[in-house]
């Protein structure tokens, strides 16, 4: 028990020792010594080297960050608010309505990587964060409040297909994704239906076969077709003349669109790629 003793107060002498010694060094260094300067123990700090984007802020931690919170949003927004390339482009416009950034833009990963990692159940946790916090009181209330317990204990039965979560039923795709829909709205703006939010492949899904004469339901007719120089040009140069700009199935394959039946490869016009 005494050697115990002994021990701690060994090491407790050390420790105030060592204070002691670095307090006067620390006075009787100049003020414009290596180790006194911010920067320094910025640098020491430091995680990692911040993207390409924001290489000049390297030095000055306090553009980001609040002493004890850490990275603030605030401090992102003073210098993003008014980027209207960000704000007015539809695939981006919902970060007018997102107080947290990072979340998804990770800094200090090195100047080589982008410092945005698109997260769709993050943006989910976002909306649902968003939903919890709302205080007003009105009639939608009650609403908000019986779907967020809905999302929570959503019967795995109800969800459209095993590739989506049930938080991730928040998102309405079409606010960020309607301007490239493939589809042009011709199923609706229910896309998590079919899509997942990793990719848009569908793996389950199987085109109709080769035999198949019933395009038009799922392929909208391009406004080129119903120009009078299709049926007089067109399909006079292909040797066909279908009754209906919907007989897709007369001159297309399901290959591709722009490989048209019998015609030269030459007369394959590359742009020959309508809205589906």
């Amino acid at each position: 028990m005494v050697k115990k003793e002994t021990k701690s107060r060994f090491w407790l002498f050390i420790m105030i020792g060592s204070t002691a010694l670095l307090m006067v060094v620390w006075l009787l260094t100049p003020n414009n010594a290596f180790f006194k300067q911010v920067n320094t123990w910025q640098r020491m700090t430091s995680p990692g080297l911040l993207s390409a984007a924001h290489a000049s802020l390297e030095d000055n931690c306090a553009a980001c960050h609040t002493s004890v919170k850490g990275a603030d949003p605030i401090k992102c927004i003073v210098c993003h608010a008014n980027n209207e390339t960000i704000l007015k482009r539809q695939v981006t416009s919902f970060h007018a309505n997102v107080a947290s950034c990072k979340d998804c833009h990770m800094e200090h990963k090195g100047q080589n990587r982008r410092p945005t990692e698109m997260n769709h159940v993050i943006l989910s946790m976002l909306g649902l964060r968003q939903l919890l916090n709302d205080d007003r009181k009105n009639e939608g209330e009650q609403d908000r409040r019986q779907f967020v317990m809905w999302i929570r204990h959503v019967d795995e039965s109800l969800m459209p297909h095993s590739r989506v979560i049930a938080e991730e039923l928040i998102l309405n795709c079409a606010t960020c994704h309607s301007s490239e829909d493939p589809h042009v709205a011709y199923f609706g703006d229910n896309c998590i239906a079919c899509h997942s939010t990793q990719y848009w492949t569908i793996p389950e899904y199987v085109h109709p076969a080769a035999t198949s004469t019933d395009c038009a339901q799922c392929h909208k007719t391009p406004p080129n077709h119903f120009m009078p120089m299709f049926m007089s040009m067109c399909a006079k140069m292909l040797g066909k003349s279908p009754q209906s700009v919907k007989q897709c199935y007369i001159c297309h394959t399901i290959s591709a669109w722009n490989d048209i039946k019998g015609a030269p490869w030459h007369k394959k016009s590359m742009s020959h790629i309508p809205s589906r």
